[in-house]
This record gives C-alpha cells, sequence and structure tokens, in this order.
C-alpha cells in the first residue's frame, strides 16, 4: 500500500500550494466583505492549467483523475473556502456531461468549459434539498423538445454560469424514476437568474434562484435517456464528494496553520499559549483530524479514479471532513479568544465559511443516511 502522491501530483499540488498562497489568500478579506467573485483569480489559474483538469483531454482538458482534481482544490481551499469553492464548483456542472453526454454536448459544452466556461449545477429547489426525488421543475414534451417549467435555489455561479445543467421531471408520477437532466444555454428565453443571495460565508461564490417559464430545450441538449437523471445525479455525487471533502480539508489545515501561529506566538499567565495543555491539545486535535480527513479524502478519490465503487467511502469522507471543519473553526475561534471573534484575524471568517459544509452537497445527516445503507448492503 503505497500512500504516497506521485511526482506529476506533487507538482500539481505544490503549483496549486503556490498560487493560493501567491493569488488566494491575499485577496480571501477583500472578496468576502465585497461579495464579489474573483475573475482575475480564474483568469489566471485558467492561464496555469489548474482548472478543468479533470475533463478529457479531447475537449481540451487536463485528463486528469479526482485525485489530481482533490490536490487542487485542497490547495485552493486553504488559501480561501469561498474563492476555492468559487473556482472548483464548476466541476459538480460539467461531470453529468462527462458521464452522459453525447460527442455533441461533450464537444461543445466541455470545450467551453476547458477554455474557461463557467457552468452551473441546478438540482435544489425551495421545496427540495436533501429530498432529490422530491423536486416539482417540469419538463414537458414538445414537438422537438422540452419545455422547462419551474425554480431552483441556491444554484452556486448561476448569475456567471453559460450553462446550466437543470434536472427536471419528465414523468412526475414516477418518482425518483421520473427525472431527466438537460443542458440549458444561459439567455434561453424564459430562464431568469436572481440576484445572488446574502450568505452566512462562502460570500464571493455566488449562489442564486434559477426561474424558468416554460423554456425550451432541444432534444439534442437532454442528457441520457428519460428517467435516467436521478441515477446520474448519484453517479455525479460520488464523483464531486472527495473534491467537496477536500474543501473541508483546506480549511481545517488552514485553521491549524493560523491556531498554532496565534498559539506560538501569544502569552498568556506568563507563558505563550501553546504551552497550555488545554490549547496544546487543540492543536493536536485539529492535526488528527486533517490527517484522518486527508487520507479519507484521498482514498475515496482513488478509487473512483481506479474504476472501483466509492459510494460509501465518498460519504465517509464528505461527512468527516465537513464536521471536522466545522469544529476546527470553532476550536480556532476559541483559541483565538475575543481577537476570533474579530474580523482583524482571519479566523472568524474560517467559522462562517464552514458550516455550509455540514449542508451543501447532502447534509451531514444525509452522507449517515448513505452509509447505513451501504452498510445493509454489503
Amino acid at each position: 500500500m503505497d500512500f504516497q502522491l506521485n511526482a506529476e501530483q506533487r507538482e500539481i499540488s505544490d503549483l496549486a500550494r503556490r498560487f493560493a498562497e501567491r493569488e488566494i489568500a491575499p485577496r480571501a478579506a477583500e472578496a468576502d466583505l465585497g461579495k464579489t467573485f474573483p475573475f482575475e483569480v480564474h483568469q489566471r489559474a485558467q492561464e496555469l492549467g489548474l482548472l478543468g483538469i479533470n475533463l478529457p483531454e479531447a475537449v481540451g482538458g487536463g485528463g486528469l483523475g479526482c485525485l489530481e482534481l482533490v490536490l487542487v482544490t485542497e490547495a485552493f481551499c486553504r488559501g480561501c473556502l469561498g474563492i476555492g469553492t468559487a473556482l472548483c464548483v464548476n466541476a459538480l456542472a460539467t461531470e453529468p456531461i462527462v458521464i452522459a453526454g453525447s460527442e455533441m454536448q461533450r464537444e461543445r459544452y466541455l470545450g467551453a468549459a476547458a477554455k474557461g466556461a463557467l457552468a452551473s449545477f441546478a438540482m435544489t429547489e425551495p421545496g427540495a434539498g436533501s429530498d432529490v426525488a422530491g423536486i416539482r421543475t417540469r419538463a414537458e414534451r414538445v414537438d422537438g423538445g422540452y419545455r422547462l417549467s419551474g425554480s431552483k435555489i441556491w444554484i452556486s455561479n448561476a448569475n456567471l454560469a453559460e450553462f446550466l445543467v437543470v434536472f427536471a421531471k419528465t414523468a412526475p408520477d414516477a418518482g425518483h424514476r421520473g427525472m431527466t437532466a438537460f443542458i440549458v444555454p444561459r439567455g434561453s428565453q424564459g430562464m431568469a437568474i436572481g440576484e445572488p443571495l446574502g450568505k452566512l460565508g462562502q460570500r464571493c461564490a455566488p449562489t442564486c434562484e434559477v426561474f424558468l417559464d416554460q423554456v425550451f430545450v432541444p432534444d439534442d441538449h437532454r442528457l441520457g435517456e428519460e428517467g435516467s437523471g436521478f441515477a446520474l445525479a448519484m453517479t455525479v455525487f460520488d464523483h464531486s464528494r472527495p473534491m467537496v471533502a477536500a474543501f473541508g480539508v483546506g480549511l481545517i489545515e488552514r485553521g491549524l496553520d493560523e491556531s498554532l501561529a496565534y498559539a506560538t506566538q501569544r502569552n498568556s499567565m506568563g507563558k505563550r499559549l501553546v504551552d497550555h495543555q488545554a490549547v496544546a491539545h487543540k492543536l493536536a486535535e485539529m492535526r488528527m483530524k486533517l490527517e484522518a480527513a486527508r487520507l479519507l479524502t484521498y482514498q475515496s478519490a482513488w478509487l473512483l479514479d481506479q474504476g472501483r465503487p466509492n459510494t460509501i467511502e465518498a460519504s465517509i469522507a464528505k461527512a468527516f471532513a465537513a464536521d471536522a471543519a466545522m469544529w476546527a473553526a470553532t476550536e480556532a475561534v476559541q483559541i483565538f479568544g475575543g481577537m476570533g471573534y474579530s474580523t482583524e484575524y482571519p479566523v472568524e471568517k474560517l467559522f462562517r465559511d464552514a458550516k455550509v459544509l455540514q449542508i451543501y452537497e447532502g447534509t451531514s445527516e444525509i452522507q449517515r443516511n448513505i452509509i447505513a445503507r451501504e452498510l445493509q448492503r454489503a
């Protein structure tokens, strides 16, 4: 069993970490305060080949695996979870096309993404978050295609996306078997995008409502067969959850770095904070959770790259990393004491950014449901 990255993976990780230190971390506070998507950072990452690394080489992508995507994601999110999310979440939107797209769909839309186009994964609705099968957006069959009507919410980068992958019900009474996925280009008649929603954290990564009013989608923009949308979404989540787990890994590492630096420099009761056992134990626990989260995340990505099932491992990694990130951010604020509550230091932002990791891409509770279900199948 070899836990070492190969030479190419180490090079990718080192490049992403240098980029995050130089381009992402210095902009984190300003981007959060201004709630602005970091276009200039996106452009530089694109120029360095750090975006779209897991897209097929045939469409201009890097042709690399999930583990390489995880390495880049972890590095970016150590610099800033908000900016890292804004840069990396395209992988969620393009994965359905990688998995189920036709030659035309791959060439047109994956090709655009490989050149830097942003995309959105439009699943969540006001009445259907964790209950994926409960979506109500309709896709009515018409001559030459479909008419989509409904609304989505919390759709990442929707206001910037050149196309969206929208999930809708083609057979409303068929439960999860009635769901189908469609590619909807930006500017389609009848589609409207709301302003970015106000959020606790990750403020520079916009999330919006999407409104669909009889939006025509031609047949050749349907992904896969009618009724295959739910199975496609579940497969996508197996592919994307290692990346989302890496969001948490990056944040835990940043929390540990900030906490250790502060505890080493700050004195209290005649000695450094780090020399107080209560603080030292918090730091030790952070490192333990960091190593565990990283190994679980790498394992879930590696299994996928080997063509092996990773459903339970991806859910374990996502749940553990999300919960550990929220714990680490909370403890970082505690180590900083009163200054941890101040915007003068970055740990209050870590705290705000971390919480949504336990919510999106399947809540921590949903991940435990998946794990329990898979245990019963074993």
